[in-house]
């Protein structure tokens, strides 16, 4: 961002505020993904800019969907700002065009809810088109997109000088590091249901990093690989398969859970038991890692120097299986000269849960996206930043 001029100049700002709500109400329950965009924000209006601020909430499907619009947001974020942010309706049209003409200097304006539009998620040239011409230099400040090749991600970016926004940069750079030059010992904590979902982030890792840590609902997986009963459900032939073939390819790079927390309903209120991992009962749910496991890996925390953690190690939103993704949190966040970069979505909320985002060292916003990135995949709206720097 810092390598074009944008004083006096219009620039189309795309962000991530595809925020959480409470059940059922327009109130938003976390509002960091917001949080993390007032860098770039503060910086274009420091530099003259007047912006056009451009994010999707929700899966509306190219459909005008009521409770989907962007009007909580950008209260948010003017209250944060403590300035005026404008809405400016559309997402694009006559009246959209006529709002942001009038935008001067250090003035904001927010669009309604791209996905509104049936040309965003089809990546509509069209619709690309009318974005561009709302604006003279687009910023994509949404990694949590980037995985998306959306008119507002990937189309726009060839239209308009196209440039990356701080929060951008910095996902980049962070998760670039784990892939590159992690300070060793590096470790990568895994957690989830499906291996399957994530075969191709642990395969790419296991070659950058020196051992990854398995927990979650996937850890079942791996124990049926091992010939041992996996309680219910039985996982998928697929992911037995996965996981099998992780174990013969890295072997003892690879930790697994020696005792798991079970119950016999999946259910907050259920009663926890501790089993070893090769002894798990018939009909038992694997809810969470055990305390012998957990505590193996805040002992493999800590003498580490770099961690990746995606995935929490159990049912963490309730309390009675949050213990091992507690435990792991909390040796992490234990160790100020630990380079920490924690994968978004449910590992994220927890590390929020615990009160302990500020002592990591970076918490991304993006779930999809930084498995993606994490995985060796390109991802279309960087790939289009750096085709039209190119």
């Amino acid at each position: 961002m810092a390598d074009v001029d944008t004083a006096g100049r219009k620039c189309l700002l795309r962000v991530d505020f595809n925020v959480p709500f409470e059940p059922g109400e327009q109130t938003i329950s976390d509002d960091s993904r917001i949080r993390a965009a007032l860098p770039t924000i503060s910086y274009l209006i420091q530099q003259g800019a007047s912006l056009i601020i451009c994010t999707h909430l929700g899966r509306p499907k190219g459909r005008v969907v009521p409770g989907m619009g962007t009007e909580p947001v950008r209260l948010r974020l003017a209250r944060l700002l403590d300035a005026e942010v404008a809405p400016a309706g559309g997402p694009v049209g006559p009246e959209t065009a006529k709002v942001v003409s009038r935008l001067r200097a250090g003035q904001i304006a927010m669009l309604e809810n791209l996905r509104f539009h049936p040309g965003e998620e089809a990546n509509d040239p069209a619709f690309a088109r009318e974005l561009a011409s709302l604006a003279d230099i687009f910023v994509n400040d949404a990694f949590g997109a980037a995985h998306r090749a959306h008119a507002s991600t990937a189309g726009i970016a060839r239209r308009l000088p196209a440039v990356a926004g701080l929060l951008m940069t910095q996902e980049l750079e962070m998760l670039g590091r784990i892939l590159e030059e992690p300070d060793r010992p590096a470790l990568a904590v895994i957690g989830g249901a499906k291996v399957t979902d994530k075969i191709g982030v642990v395969q790419n890792l296991l070659d950058k990093v020196d051992k990854v840590l398995i927990g979650g609902g996937m850890s079942a997986a791996f124990i049926a690989a091992q010939g041992m009963n996996p309680g219910e459900p039985r996982p998928s032939r697929s992911d037995v398969e996965a996981a099998k073939t992780l174990l013969d390819a890295y072997g003892s790079r690879i930790s697994l859970p020696d005792d798991v927390i079970v119950a016999f309903a999946f259910s907050a209120e259920a009663e926890a038991r501790v089993a070893a991992a090769d002894q798990i009962p018939n009909g038992a749910l694997i809810l969470d890692i055990g305390p012998s496991a957990a505590a193996r890996y805040a002992d493999e925390i800590g003498r580490a120097r770099t961690v990746l953690w995606n995935g929490p190690m159990g049912v963490a939103e309730w309390e009675r299986f949050a213990a091992g993704t507690r435990t792991v949190a909390n040796a992490i966040a234990a160790k100020p000269s630990l380079v920490s970069v924690i994968g978004g979505g449910s590992t994220a909320e927890a590390v929020a849960k615990f009160d302990l985002t500020e002592k990591m060292t970076h918490v991304s916003t993006g779930g999809g996206a930084s498995l993606e990135f994490l995985e060796g995949k390109t991802l279309p709206g960087v790939a289009a930043l750096d085709e039209r720097s190119a």
